[in-house]
């Protein structure tokens, strides 16, 4: 049975599609008649079924080669696009992680958008995001990914304006899509670049090529900087990182899945480019920049939020920059481990998240408190998420720190100090957002906050399950460590950094000694935080400012010059037609006249010149 399912393994993109169009029929005459929640019905039983089919065939996968599919699409002169698959434990595994975070999530979008009529449309893009990302773990082309990632951005466009009577719903939607297509117009440059070079797009015989490629240094560079501008995208990294802020506007559900697994796109599509970048030097070193920037400084931001939603996505965007620096550092292990356990972690944290929000007048940290006493349920899914995304053992998230520190440890220990700071902030930011949601005394914003009910507490116990769970299931998939092969040092310094950061965020936060909210002792400093290191003020001042300059000046010159010299010619033509109009008199002897004197005009000034 397993390898049956595994041999029809292309089929797990393809129920989502099928929920989508399902959801069609509700759009919208059907769900006058039915209301809309037929089609989340719908696509939660198609996701179950690409569920259970890749489960049942991860089995069959363990210590056998991958299989490869061959799907023939176009084969023109010397261009063969054909649609390359992969099968294997990891391929399959991600399908699984994929499919089974989005049907929590629409188990949870059931109870979270009870009273909304957008169920057809908020579903059905839930399962394009689930079909795309299981078809991009499964597909081994470039080509074909980079087609993929394009149908996902439009995705994010299309799912975080779900709400498009609200304006900031639709600012948030624009600034996301096109922040993305910056990086995605780059990357498909460096993907048309690539062909001509390796003759390939297929990721198995990248790899390959890599391994003997002898190609000029500055061009590999190009193109290697070029590739990693989508991931950046994708991956909210410096500087292309406010899209993932603004795509907080849209339906909270979505952001369970945006937040853990669609960021990680980016890092799957890097993870596979990984030999043919480490032929540049230069470009591991950018992606050890990036990833480096981007962590402080989302770490850092995070701590000056008030929003919920905001301080979650920071910190997304720093986890998101360890996993540039393990790909940089050629810890491709240690990025898939760290994706994983970002991933359920901060599903969790999300769904937690979500409860508050969803029957809170407020989103604002400050204004809210006391809530521990009345939710119990969200409070313990909140702290199990922090243990599981943060270096704390036995979750997680430690043994994917502890494998990329143990890797860094011996050749670039200054990127061990990163890790480490990133830990303590993130710890320190998850322990301030608890305190101020779930302890201290209620806040009259907070006075009335019952518990969820069952829809949204059933996958949230679930994913909150699995997180304590998640060590064990490594341990049985042979992906941790052994007790005597472990760097006790290295070990000692996550936990400590974890310590010392939920303490003292405890310690500030908990206690009544000191004034809430906590202010800096320079207030330039928190604003700098709080707005971001200013990077959305300077894209207007820069790339918004020459953009719209080069515009003005674009259609002035178009309106002024290029339309202005036509209708020149065109007023010149039309007085030049009527003056003749009425100076021809129509005699044959008066044309002849003119051809002689013009000829002999001709004559003459050729006899005249030298």
């Amino acid at each position: 049975m397993d390898q049956l399912l595994l041999q029809s393994i292309w089929l797990v993109p393809c129920y989502a599609l099928a929920g989508a169009a399902l959801s069609v029929l509700w759009f919208p005459s059907l769900a006058r008649r039915t209301g809309p929640r037929p089609a989340g019905y719908a696509n939660v039983v198609m996701t179950l079924l690409a569920f259970l089919h890749g489960l049942i065939a991860l089995p069959a996968t363990w210590h056998q080669p991958p299989q490869q599919f061959f799907f023939p699409w176009l084969n023109v002169a010397n261009l063969d696009l054909t649609l390359p698959l992969e099968a294997s434990s990891l391929t399959v595994g991600a399908t699984v992680l994929i499919t089974g975070l989005n049907l929590l999530a629409q188990i949870y979008a059931i109870g979270y958008m009870e009273m909304d009529w957008g169920w057809a449309r908020f579903f059905s893009l839930l399962a394009l995001f689930e079909g795309g990302m299981c078809a991009l773990v499964l597909c081994n082309s470039l080509f074909f990914s980079y087609i993929i990632l394009e149908i996902l951005t439009l995705g994010t466009y299309l799912l975080v304006g779900l709400w498009f009577n609200q304006s900031l719903v639709v600012t948030g939607a624009r600034d996301a899509f096109l922040t993305k297509r910056v990086g995605d117009l780059v990357l498909l440059m460096g993907v048309i670049a690539l062909l001509p070079l390796a003759g390939t797009w297929n990721f198995t015989e990248l790899a390959t090529w890599a391994q003997s490629a002898t190609t000029d240094p500055t061009v590999v560079t190009l193109v290697g900087l070029a590739l990693i501008a989508g991931p950046m995208g994708k991956c909210a990294q410096f500087p292309l990182h406010l899209w993932l802020d603004e795509a907080m506007e849209g339906p909270l559900p979505s952001t369970i899945l945006r937040n853990s697994v669609v960021v990680s796109t980016g890092a799957w599509v890097l993870v596979k480019l990984t030999p043919v970048l480490a032929l540049s030097p230069a470009v591991m070193t950018t992606l050890v920049w990036i990833g480096g920037i981007t962590a402080i400084g989302g770490s850092l931001i995070a701590i000056a939020q008030v929003d919920i939603k905001r301080t979650l996505s920071y910190s997304v965007s720093a986890y998101m920059g360890l996993v540039f620096i393990a790909v940089g550092t050629q810890h491709t292990e240690a990025a898939l481990l760290l994706v994983l356990t970002h991933a359920v972690a901060i599903a969790l944290l999300v769904m937690s998240v979500g409860s508050i929000i969803w029957n809170s007048i407020t989103q604002d940290v400050t204004q809210l408190g006391g809530l521990w006493s009345r939710r119990p349920v969200s409070g313990i899914a909140f702290l199990v998420g922090t243990a599981g995304l943060i270096a704390l053992p036995p979750f997680g998230s430690f043994w994917a720190l502890l494998q990329l520190a143990n890797g860094l440890w011996s050749t670039q220990p200054w990127l061990v100090g990163l890790v480490l700071i990133v830990n303590g902030l993130t710890a320190f930011s998850l322990v301030r957002v608890f305190s101020r949601i779930f302890g201290g005394q209620a806040q009259p914003m907070a006075q009335r906050s019952p518990e969820i009910h069952w829809s949204m507490a059933l996958p949230m116990t679930i994913l909150l399950g699995f997180v304590l769970h998640l060590p064990l299931v490594l341990q049985a998939m042979s992906l941790l460590p052994a007790w005597e092969a472990l760097n006790k040092d290295v070990a000692l310094l996550l936990l400590w950094s974890s310590v010392f950061g939920c303490s003292l965020g405890a310690v500030i936060y908990l206690s009544n000694t000191i004034p809430k909210p906590v202010q800096f002792p320079w207030k330039p400093l928190q604003d700098l935080l709080a707005y971001d290191f200013y990077t959305a003020q300077i894209y207007r001042m820069s790339i918004v400012f020459g953009v719209d300059f080069v515009s003005r000046l674009t259609f002035w010159f178009d309106r002024y010059v290029v339309d202005g010299f036509i209708n020149l010619l065109g007023i010149a033509t039309l007085f030049s037609g009527q003056g003749l109009k009425y100076s021809t008199p129509g005699q044959a002897q008066s044309y002849a006249l003119t051809i002689v004197i013009g000829a002999a005009l001709i004559g003459c000034l050729v006899m005249w010149s030298p």
